[in-house]
């Protein structure tokens, strides 16, 4: 089911090879939905539910009630409410730390003049929460904190899929103000554009499908975004020292997401390969979303045999993935020499599950190997940087010179003026 191939002798194209936005016809689709959304406001959003989510909305009820919000509290087990919060706490505790070092800063230069920098987080951030083949709860956590602790004032949800009463409880639960039962590429262009009922946003966050993600695209420049995200991934390099059951059903952690999601073991040994190979067959009969995995593996799944750990490194960060495990015995110097991962996970007791629903950092990461230049969600998605310049009448004479010389070397007179006018006077 999962094919094992040798690094440098198989075709690679499965592996490096993995694309973010699929068809482009899906372009012009979302472009036209983007477009009419903007134009008409809540009349194409509300014909975009009908037609894609079957959803029948209105400005009465797109928005989700306190009292709808209170009846969800009541049908979640309060044990698994507390197990939220745990986890809910693990990430505000870990994004607490990053806000700390985003510090306002002056310092003096010339006689008497200040330079420095301001930072400030956004004022209203729109979380898009999935609700296709799966509910995603913990994604409310993981793009709601780490934008609470950096001070945003307002968070809005926009979810296709609310029958999982624990997505409303995890929205109340990190200081979400408004949710909004809507999805879809629509839903982005609502939060980018603003329509009568949803009010626009300065930043869009948060995974979605095709869809989702191009519409994220297009509105980017019009309001910012987090990332372009696609399809799930895992990849774990592992040894023969690792156990195969559990590496095996680590891959199948990523392979029951989607059927274009990827899971890719990177190994020095062939033997070990097969032995993980057998454990997934045996592992996926027991799964209640085997046919998603058997699709996903067989499109998207390998396993790659490497001469040694330095060519399975290099495998790694050629790949680039979102999540990325080292199963090996000396798992910790492995792990030092990768660059390129959304998120590392490291030894055989961190699993990637681990990192997707309670360790502290987000699980809203680059994918489709943009780990080689973009980061994992967190508190710096949320915060704006402004150059602070104060500079005396001394320093600024100073300089007047300098200034003029390079603003007339480029043509700009009116520059240049702006500096002569007050060295005259």
């Amino acid at each position: 089911m999962i094919p094992i191939l040798r690094y440098g002798i198989d075709n690679g194209d499965r592996v490096f090879r993995r694309t973010q936005l699929g068809d482009p016809r899906n372009a012009a689709a979302v472009a036209s939905i983007v477009s009419d959304v903007r134009e008409r406001g809540d009349e194409a959003l509300f014909e975009y539910a009908l037609k894609f989510d079957n959803a029948r909305l209105s400005a009465d009820n797109i928005e989700v009630t306190r009292e709808e919000i209170d009846a969800a509290y009541a049908e979640v087990d309060p044990a698994l409410v507390e197990s939220l919060r745990r986890a809910a706490k693990n990430v505000l505790d870990y994004h607490a730390r990053q806000r700390a070092k985003f510090a306002d800063d002056d310092h003096r230069v010339g006689r008497s003049s200040t330079l420095g920098w301001r930072y400030r987080a956004l004022k209203r951030v729109g979380l898009y929460v999935p609700g296709g083949k799966a509910s995603y709860p913990s994604t409310v956590l993981m793009t709601a904190i780490p934008a609470v602790a950096a001070g945003v004032e307002e968070l809005i949800v926009c979810t296709p899929n609310l029958a999982n009463p624990l997505i409303a409880v995890a929205c109340r639960e990190c200081g979400v103000k408004k949710i909004y039962r809507v999805g879809g590429a629509q839903a982005i262009a609502a939060m980018a554009y603003g329509t009568e009922s949803v009010p626009r946003v300065d930043l869009i966050a948060g995974p979605g499908n095709v869809f989702v993600t191009l519409a994220k695209k297009q509105v980017f420049g019009d309001v910012a975004i987090d990332m372009i995200a696609g399809p799930s991934e895992v990849l774990v390099i592992a040894d023969d020292g690792a156990d195969p059951a559990r590496v095996a059903a680590d891959l199948l952690s990523q392979a029951e997401h989607d059927e274009s999601a990827a899971a890719i073991l990177v190994t020095d040994s062939e033997e070990f390969g097969r032995k993980v190979a057998a454990c997934i067959d045996e592992q996926t009969e027991k799964l209640p979303r085997r046919a998603i995995v058997k699709k996903s593996l067989e499109t998207n799944g390998a396993i790659v045999v490497c001469k040694d750990l330095d060519e399975a490194v290099e495998v790694a960060d050629r790949v680039a993935p979102e999540h990325l495990e080292v199963c090996t015995r000396n798992a910790r110097e492995v792990a030092s020499k990768l660059s390129n991962a959304g998120a590392l996970f490291v030894g055989d007791w961190s699993p990637e599950p681990l990192g997707d629903y309670f360790a502290g950092p987000s699980h809203v990461l680059p994918t489709s190997g943009s780990a080689r230049f973009s980061s994992v969600l967190s508190v710096d998605t949320f915060m704006k940087k402004t150059s602070y310049i104060e500079y005396s009448r001394e320093d600024l004479l100073a300089a007047a010179d300098d200034i003029t010389a390079l603003a007339d070397s480029e043509g700009f007179d009116a520059h240049a003026n702006s500096i002569r006018i007050r060295r005259e006077k």
